[in-house]
């Protein structure tokens, strides 16, 4: 069976955009693959060297895991910073890698753009560490958003130069995992661009219904529909995927119509998107609130998680040490 290796860092809690964008496949693929899912906080310190509580937040996202049904039965549910093994590869790699490459990162220039003040070391390796989580359980897919596939690739060549400079075949080149042949885009409410948490447009699996139907409710829009059968602009577009995501086909069917004959009713259509929206989000908050309030079952399952992937990147390190020329043990 194929390995697979998912992280997401602990910077807030989830929204839509992650829920559809990659978790509810999260839930398919530990059905269909051996997977390690990992709450990566040593890469937030990145672009947030004093993160406010680390620990707490890793819950939260843990928590918010399990909600959405990943299970940690199924697939090992562990935080970065358990697995110190991943700081000796993490150095081995690094040893490998050029200045000028890791300058050449697009996610690099664009990082130190938005943080003159703050342009670190870590920041500059950020692809090493990632390459490192990836290849210490010498994964054969990761799942990635189009941002994060200039990084892949320099995971791939972490693995083909290893392999190279020590005439091995060692590590298997980590390939992009796609959920689907287009991946779920979800847009944010301010009508432009996709959900995120620093554009602050976001729905987020915690909202209470009140806050999803106030946010919905206040999304942009135009002046509606003026010709018969016109094409939608991307702010109503938008509201339209909203509704392809959470209503039924009957329901986007009624509201296109009413689009394409120039009856539509923007306050009907935004009903009609909270409402299902609180549908699908409400069991999810319940879950995440049951989960939270049991911190001794979130310590454990972090736990057995950090053992198992523990075990996985020993056995890899310790292969590398003997490969490099190290004492092994």
């Amino acid at each position: 069976m194929e390995k697979v290796v998912s992280g997401i860092r602990p910077t807030g809690n989830l929204h839509l955009g992650n829920y559809y964008g990659a978790v509810k496949s999260f839930v398919k693929m530990q059905d269909e693959y051996d997977c390690m899912f990992f709450i990566a906080d040593w890469h937030s310190l990145t672009t947030h060297p004093k993160p406010g509580d680390i620990q707490e937040s890793a819950r939260i996202i843990l928590a918010e895991y399990l909600a959405c049904g990943l299970d940690p039965k199924k697939a090992p549910i562990y935080i970065q910073s358990d697995v110190k093994e991943t700081l000796e590869l993490y150095l081995f790699l690094n040893m490998n890698m050029y200045l000028g490459e890791l300058e050449r990162v697009t996610t690099f220039k664009e990082k130190a753009r938005k943080q003159p003040n703050n342009v670190n070391a870590g920041l500059l390796t950020y692809p090493t560490l990632m390459a490192a989580d990836i290849l210490q359980h010498r994964a054969n897919k990761v799942p990635v958003g189009k941002d994060q596939e200039q990084n892949m690739e320099m995971a791939r060549k972490c693995a083909r130069r290893f392999n190279n400079i020590y005439g091995v075949e060692f590590f298997p080149e980590p390939q992009n995992f796609y959920f689907a042949e287009k991946a779920v885009k979800v847009p944010g409410l301010d009508g432009t661009g996709k959900m995120g948490k620093s554009e602050g447009n976001c729905i987020y699996l915690r909202d209470d219904d009140k806050t999803i139907t106030k946010k919905v409710m206040k999304a942009v829009t135009d002046l509606g529909p003026q010709t018969p059968n016109s094409e939608r602009p991307e702010i109503i577009e938008n509201l339209f995927t909203f509704l392809l995501l959470c209503a039924n086909e009957e329901a986007y069917r009624y509201y296109d119509e009413k689009w394409n004959d120039c009856t539509l009713r923007y306050g009907d259509l935004k009903k009609e998107i909270a409402s299902n929206l609180v549908k699908t989000i409400a069991p999810i908050r319940e879950r995440i609130m049951e989960y939270s309030s049991n911190r001794e079952l979130l310590d454990r399952i972090a736990r057995e998680g950090a053992e198992r992937a523990r075990e996985s990147a020993l056995a890899t390190i310790k292969e590398v040490r003997r490969i490099i020329g190290f004492r092994v043990g």
